[in-house]
């Protein structure tokens, strides 16, 4: 699981109007694979200009910020500019959010991504309506001032969302998606963990095709459990890219269909550093 602690940081110069999906949709898809920095999050912790180093010799233009490396976020942004990685994401707190707005736009606009996305809502004894309507209220208030600034916000459901919600045949998450609509909230989906908390990637495409603007590329296991809401999994059923049970022609060539542009690797094997090259190896031959 990510450590619950994503304090990330993201800006773009402030636009007229936001849509869901702003880059060219002719786009290589090559050129579209990218890779959240919480992949080599011991690397690092080592040494981050090494790591920065690492990243940029996987041939990756694109990276998803968690965090900036004990810099200043405008040291980081430069770091990262210096070796051709484009901070074009980054996942920020929930509860920093909650204590000061403002002090992480700030921070988010400092590095310069177009995305700002949390990646876990703080929670007790399972995830409940109580807890995912306090979620909405917040991301109806949060969305339009990102807007205003010119970034997109968003969220990245890690699986406890699946629960059933207060309305028939809805998940929470079902009720999240709809009760945010049209408050300029956005979603980033990791493949692992809709399939692990027992949804359809494909499904969630079609019945939400305007709300999602980003993919982490994450396989899970081929026979690993399914159906949990749980938001944990041993790092054990994430595998290799193209080893495990996820179709990525189909799930891939379907997000890119509905206007998806950036999509980033997240390795949370057991072993990162040897595993994110073949993964990559295997996405740039694939044929979407």
């Amino acid at each position: 699981m990510k450590f619950c602690l994503r304090l990330a940081l993201a800006a773009v110069c402030a636009v007229p109007m936001l849509s869901a999906h702003p880059h060219p949709a002719e786009a290589a898809f090559p050129d579209q694979i990218g890779l959240q920095l919480y992949s080599v999050r011991g690397s690092f912790l080592q040494d981050p200009f090494a790591a920065m180093d690492m990243v940029a010799g996987y041939g990756i233009k694109e990276v998803e910020t968690a965090g900036t490396a004990r810099m200043t976020p405008e040291q980081f942004r430069a770091e990262l500019l210096k070796r051709g990685l484009d901070p074009v994401s980054a996942h920020v707190g929930y509860n920093a959010l909650v204590e000061d707005f403002d002090a992480v736009l700030a921070e988010v606009r400092a590095i310069g991504a177009k995305h700002a996305l949390i990646a876990w809502i703080p929670h007790q004894d399972g995830y409940d309506a109580a807890d995912n309507q306090a979620a909405i209220d917040n991301f109806k208030q949060w969305g339009p001032k990102f807007a205003a600034a010119g970034i997109k916000f968003g969220y990245h459901p890690h699986g406890y969302e699946f629960g059933g919600g207060e309305q028939a045949g809805d998940t929470l998450f079902d009720e999240m998606v709809k009760e945010t609509a049209g408050h300029d909230v956005y979603f980033e989906m990791d493949v692992f963990w809709v399939v692990h908390g027992g949804e359809d990637p494909m499904a969630l495409f079609n019945n939400y095709p305007d709300r999602w603007v980003a993919l982490h590329v994450k396989d899970i296991r081929k026979g690993a459990p399914t159906g949990l809401t749980s938001g944990h999994a041993p790092e054990t059923d994430n595998v290799i890219v193209g080893t495990g049970a996820i179709d990525w022609t189909e799930v891939i060539g379907k997000a890119r269909a509905i206007g998806v542009k950036h999509f980033f690797i997240e390795d949370e094997t057991p072993d990162p550093l040897a595993n994110i090259p073949l993964s990559i190896e295997y996405l740039n031959k694939l044929d979407v």
